[in-house]
């Protein structure tokens, strides 16, 4: 990833960017029960709105609040199943960086996302092997609002490279 100082990256030099460079684990460091780093979002109506507009989604419960309390009796407008995927497979990305892929991510919502909650996405390892070449990783995946409700469970298949 590349982060700039001072304006838009196409007009950026060289010498204004910085790389980040995050070192993913290696397979064989990976253990059995361990958690995955974390990543933290912020749900807002405009990123609700956006991703509706981006998907093609007319649905209303997505962009208006007042259909979406007084027709379905929500709290307020809800981010999609597929936004709150796109934050499990962030997560999920940036873990793995480019020491892997991922072959699978499943989830369903189980709870509301709101704008203004405060959205943690969680990755446990629960089996590590080798099937036919492929290092394979599976992971219990999650995202829990601000409460602590597990609002969306999930599981996950990563495909690690083999170390040289």
């Amino acid at each position: 990833m590349w982060l700039e100082r001072g304006g838009p990256l196409s007009n950026a030099k060289m010498s204004n960017r910085i790389q980040i460079t995050k070192v993913a684990p290696s397979f064989e460091e990976l253990q059995v029960g361990s958690e995955i780093s974390p990543i933290t979002k912020e749900v807002t109506k405009v990123q609700i709105f956006m991703f509706s507009a981006v998907t093609w989604n007319r649905h209303r419960i997505h962009y208006d609040s007042d259909f979406a309390q007084t027709h379905d009796k929500l709290p307020n407008v809800l981010a999609q199943r597929p936004l709150l995927g796109s934050f499990l497979a962030q997560m999920l990305f940036d873990w793995v960086g480019e020491k892997g892929k991922i072959k699978r991510v499943e989830w369903s919502n189980r709870g509301p996302a709101v704008p203004d909650d405060i959205l943690t996405c969680h990755g446990k390892i629960v089996k590590k092997c080798v099937i036919d070449g492929e290092h394979l990783v599976e992971l219990e995946v999650w995202i829990e609002n601000q409460r602590g409700e597990h609002i969306v469970p999930g599981k996950a298949e990563v495909i690690f490279s083999p170390s040289s």
